[in-house]
């Protein structure tokens, strides 16, 4: 390094990152060249990685929205149906009761049998005989 003046330092053949590429003759600004427009190349790759991802992301979480979208509507069917079978099941149990809670009038002959029942229970457990 060369010293001007009032002590300031010389320099020389400064590239700055931001500096146009140029023809070189000198293979040591050449390279620096080379390497400089290797950062430029790696930062744009970079950039355009991070886009990428970026849109993968974007359609995985769409994605994953539609899957969650269908996965609610066949929750839904499944419910629907069940409710639909349940109903469905309750009806007959409730016409089932409704059935069971009506009295029940005894025909003539329903009315002999008890009878019959009813005297031959109470013979047995008197020790009774029958007539």
């Amino acid at each position: 390094m060369h010293l001007a003046g009032a002590g300031a330092p010389r320099v020389q053949n400064i590239v700055k990152s931001n500096a146009p590429t140029r023809p070189t003759s000198d293979p040591a600004e050449a390279a620096i060249a080379r390497v400089l427009q290797a950062e430029r190349d790696a930062r744009d790759l970079i950039e355009q990685a991070r886009r990428q991802a970026g849109h993968i992301a974007e359609s995985a979480r769409a994605e994953a929205r539609a899957l969650a979208e269908r996965t609610e509507q066949r929750i839904r069917s499944v419910v629907g149906a069940f409710d639909e079978e349940l109903a469905r099941r309750l009806a007959v149990i409730d016409g089932e009761a409704a059935h069971m809670a009506a009295p029940h009038v005894l025909a003539d002959a329903e009315l002999r049998a008890l009878d019959r029942a009813v005297h031959l229970l109470a013979v047995e457990l008197t020790g009774g005989a029958t007539s």
